[in-house]
């Protein structure tokens, strides 16, 4: 979470860390025009091949679509790499769902460099 909340300051933003209170998210990112982005975080070894998410982190990015920001950290050799997804998911899970496992270089391929 906080080379994420250094990428939101580097780009302008305040980033608060809220990942202890289980709201869908780790963190609420304040823009200087008072807008508020809603960033869940994933950090994986570069290769791995799947990423875990909770229904609530689903949840939760449907009812934000335009504010919902899944931030991956690519843990690589040469060091870490940030890639931000917008819209990550497309549909929610069933209703017994508690998590579900995406394979990590497809969310890869949809992402980009941090905005």
């Amino acid at each position: 979470r906080e080379v994420v909340m250094a990428v939101e300051r580097r780009l302008g933003f305040e980033p608060v860390d809220v990942e202890f209170e289980k709201r869908g998210y780790d963190i609420e990112s304040h823009a200087p025009g008072g807008t508020l982005r809603f960033i869940e975080v994933k950090g994986r070894v570069a290769g791995a091949e799947t990423v875990t998410v909770t229904k609530n982190e689903i949840l939760t990015s449907l009812n934000k679509p335009d504010e919902y920001i899944l931030a991956m950290v690519e843990f690589r050799p040469e060091g870490k790499r940030v890639h931000y997804l917008r819209q990550p998911f497309r549909r929610e899970p069933d209703f017994g769902v508690t998590s579900v496992n995406y394979d990590f270089a497809e969310l890869l391929a949809r992402a980009g460099k941090p905005s």
